[in-house]
């Protein structure tokens, strides 16, 4: 299986840049290649005749760019316009020293830390017990709840539903959603996402009835708790494979994949599995985020910064069927837009949500989703919402949506799509003083379902159920007052 070794080949070739509308011309963006390295530095004219006497390879370092690593450009110029020949020189001199300790240097840097290929528990994190282990009993969903009554009593579990083991379990219950926990936390530097599906599972919301279209999600479809995918919790690159392979095994039965995260490294496994499964362009994806998760060229292959440049890296994505909402986070900065944009991405920040509304935005991108996909994987990191709402993230950004947003977006979404997975990833309880992460979190995981029940219903996406509405008449609001 393709996996994390495979993430050094590149998208062939950029795209042009895409128009925000026709007949509108696109602003002119800087560059950047695919390890995130600045284009070229050009020096205006007072500042070449400010060098005229230093070496050669001086001014080649400067006009390579890659001093924006270590000062902002204008900066730059003052500090060569105000010094002296021996005060500049020096100062190149010390630009240089540096950035000969930063990037990698063979014989000097170890690249990585070899595995220990000898232990006899090379694979005991992942390797499964066989069912002849188990006690026998037939194929098919477990119900783990004691009482008639399901309040309690049992086991915790995803939106109170049965579990599942095998894929034979979801085949023979001809489940439509299996949710499985992924508790990555590896991929960020801010832990406790490894306590986000225990949380979600100990916490009231996903079940039950949706007032909205007043319909039962667990009544409805047949849900069911898949448990945890493995996880090897010192090795992000070695998890990330097994839950490709776990996310594609429960997508192969027909079931739709729920991950509960963990960190955001899995939207990579998550959605190259998808692909896996459908084929390659036939899924697009929705990443809701105040962050954009393009992080090229760091030290390690995978963290919770940059799943979406591996997904579109190797190829699993067109980088024109990826689609983010709700960026506000201090980046990208005008290189990473230039960079998303000629690669065909489109993106909606909150600066265009201020604009123009969510009804709008929303409409856009669900238009540019199903533009040339048949399926759509949502990948929802809990820091787009508020940290009103959502206080227990690692990377919590102000300014960003609301419940009464997010959960009215979240079912409609799946109510309108042919959905191939969802991930609901960052849900650390422990930075909560509250409950109301994870509390939220599984209300917007109950949206989630009610639109996939509405679907199967055929039910129009924005469809209210009358009874809620107006005492079930349906008639003030149209009245002429």
């Amino acid at each position: 299986m393709a996996g994390i070794a495979a993430i050094g080949a590149a998208v062939a070739g950029d795209l042009p840049l895409q128009m925000p509308n026709a007949g509108t011309p696109a602003p002119q963006m800087p560059a950047e290649d695919d390890m995130g390295r600045p284009k070229p530095l050009e020096l205006p004219k007072d500042v070449e005749a400010k060098l005229a006497g230093v070496d050669k390879a001086k001014i080649d370092f400067l006009k390579s760019g890659v001093t924006g690593r270590y000062v902002e450009k204008d900066a730059l110029f003052a500090r060569i316009r105000t010094g002296k020949p021996e005060e500049i020189s020096a100062y190149i001199d010390a630009m240089q020293a540096l950035h000969a300790q930063v990037e990698f240097k063979a014989g000097r840097d170890v690249a990585a830390i070899p595995l220990d290929t000898r232990s006899p528990w090379f694979n005991a994190w992942k390797a499964r017990r066989p069912n002849s282990m188990d006690p026998r009993r037939d194929v098919g969903p477990i119900e783990l709840t004691r009482y008639v009554g399901g309040w309690g009593g049992g086991f915790a579990t995803f939106a109170g539903a049965p579990v599942a083991m095998t894929p034979e379990d979801l085949k023979a219950g001809k489940v439509d959603v299996a949710i499985v926990g992924a508790p990555l936390d590896m991929g960020s530097g801010w832990r406790n996402a490894i306590d986000g599906p225990r949380a979600m599972r100990m916490t009231g919301g996903a079940a039950g009835n949706d007032m909205y279209s007043m319909i039962n999600p667990n009544a409805a479809l047949k849900i069911v708790d898949y448990g945890d995918i493995a996880i090897d919790q010192n090795s992000t690159e070695r998890s990330v494979d097994h839950v490709r392979e776990m996310v594609a095994e429960i997508a192969r039965t027909g079931a739709i994949p729920i991950v509960i995260g963990g960190d955001h490294s899995l939207e990579y496994p998550n959605v190259a599995a998808a692909a896996d499964v459908h084929g390659k362009g036939n899924v697009g994806v929705i990443h809701f985020d105040s962050h954009y998760d393009i992080g090229r060229g760091r030290v390690h292959l995978l963290d919770h910064g940059q799943p979406v440049y591996r997904v579109i890296n190797e190829g699993h994505v067109r980088a024109s069927d990826y689609i983010q909402v709700g960026l506000r986070a201090r980046g990208p900065d005008l290189e990473t837009f230039g960079w998303m944009r000629n690669k065909g991405m489109k993106y909606h920040t909150m600066v265009e949500v201020e604009k123009w509304g969510w009804d709008k935005v929303m409409a856009r991108a669900l238009k540019e989703a199903r533009g040339s996909t048949k399926k759509l994987w949502i990948s929802f990191d809990v820091d787009v919402l508020d940290p009103a709402f959502m206080p227990g993230t690692g990377t919590p950004v102000p300014g960003g949506l609301t419940m009464r947003e997010a959960q009215p977006i979240m079912r409609n979404l799946c109510a309108e799509n042919d959905i191939a997975g969802i991930d609901i990833v960052e849900v650390a309880p422990y930075l909560d003083t509250s409950y109301k992460t994870a509390l939220n979190s599984n209300f917007l995981l109950n949206a989630c379902l009610a639109g996939i029940a509405m679907r199967k219903k055929g039910l129009k996406p924005g469809y209210l159920n009358p009874v809620s509405v107006d005492h079930g008449l349906d008639s003030y609001y149209g009245k002429k007052n």
